[in-house]
């Protein structure tokens, strides 16, 4: 069973449905249904057309419900219109479909959901597992969110900021369970990409892969989380990172930069530098100022403080640091940070350990313990 080709097909389907008529709520139904059949009977019989397949039997899934509704009447013209079997329509909605589930009137956990079972295929038990979630929870999102964009049309025009913001977010939650949310965030992305021409869907794709080659070295075998300063760079994917700085340096040939394209190019000197030490501070706080300039972003500011204080010493950058909020996350971790690179270990020990019960996961809150602790074994020492 080539789970792959039925999660590419998937929008493809869902998409011909919505445009012969079908209210996306019932035509996402249908194509679930019919991705079950096929589950149940391609392996035994599998089809000459398999789109096409798909599309027939999602199409007769929706109007065995239509029938069943009590708007009958109202929907029988839908009845007459079944197509003749035969190869499906090479129009692509893929598109279209990322604009309906990424549309503003969802909250971001909608619109994530939303986007991994109609555009990425997925189930509502994957996604709950992938989100660490009850499934009733999940289904309950899901159902939610296909019914407040069941009245939007199909083909109103769509903002692709929102739809990179829904992708970024599927790409930050990593992975668990049995879906690798990440690779799933990149082989979305690069659907998109496949599907509109557009700088910043570049620039989001050349992040995720420069960011993803680091994976392997961002965790210990125990799970701890290990820095990037001490990861081992040999162990990064260079085809990815390759790959990656190509698409960037073709997007910022287009001279439209944006904020993802920022990003990435700040990523794109982290791995080109072969050592920590050979790392372009200098130019990542140029780029840093770009992104600030951009976005406004408070978490811009904080991570242009840190990449101050290694091009120009500790001290710049706690004066850059002192002029932002303390109450941003990770400030106190920052803090601590900095104030070790400039010698001050009683400080630094103190603000690890504050920063370690601010901290948002349990990963991250044991390392910044180990930090505080390191900290004062050194200082007893």
């Amino acid at each position: 069973m080539d789970e792959a080709l039925l999660r590419s097909l998937t929008p493809q389907v869902l998409g011909i449905l919505v445009r012969r008529g079908a209210d996306f709520a019932a035509a996402e139904d249908a194509v679930q249904e019919a991705l079950l059949e096929a589950v149940r009977v391609w392996p035994e019989e599998p089809p000459r057309d398999p789109k096409g397949w798909l599309v027939t039997v999602a199409w007769r899934r929706f109007l065995d419900a239509t029938r069943a509704d009590t708007a009958r009447r109202r929907r029988e013209d839908r009845v007459e219109e079944e197509p003749a079997p035969g190869p499906a329509p090479a129009v692509d909605d893929t598109l279209q479909l990322y604009f309906l589930c990424a549309h503003p009137s969802l909250t971001p956990s909608s619109a994530v959901a939303l986007t991994l079972r109609a555009v990425g295929g997925l189930t509502t038990r994957q996604i709950a597992a992938a989100y660490l979630v009850p499934e009733a929870t999940m289904a309950q999102r899901i159902s939610r969110a296909k019914r407040t964009v069941s009245d939007v049309r199909f083909d109103r025009p769509g903002d692709v900021g929102t739809v990179l913001r829904v992708l970024y977010l599927v790409f930050n939650e990593g992975y668990s369970g049995d879906i690798d949310l990440a690779a799933e965030a990149i082989r979305l992305t690069r659907g998109l990409a496949a599907s509109i021409d557009h700088p910043e869907v570049s620039g989001l794709l050349a992040l995720m892969l420069i960011h993803h080659a680091r994976r392997a070295t961002r965790t210990a075998p125990d799970g701890s989380l290990i820095p990037l300063a001490e990861q081992d760079r040999t162990r990064w994917d260079t085809a990815l990172i390759a790959e990656g700085i190509g698409i960037l340096h073709a997007a910022l040939a287009r001279d439209q930069l944006g904020e993802f394209q920022a990003q990435a190019a700040i990523a794109a000197l982290h791995a080109d530098a072969q050592a920590t030490a050979e790392t372009d501070w200098v130019q990542i706080v140029e780029w840093y100022d770009e992104l600030v300039r951009l976005t406004g972003s408070p978490i811009a500011r904080l991570n242009r403080a840190v990449a101050v204080g290694e091009a120009d010493g500790p001290r710049a950058g706690l004066a850059a640091l002192a002029e932002l909020d303390a109450t941003l996350p990770r400030h106190t971790a920052v803090a601590a940070y900095l104030h070790e690179r400039d010698g001050d270990l009683t400080t630094a020990a103190r603000l690890y350990a504050e920063a370690a019960h601010q901290a948002p996961n349990l990963a991250e809150r044991d390392h910044l313990t180990r930090q505080a602790a390191r900290l004062n074994l050194a200082r007893r020492d």
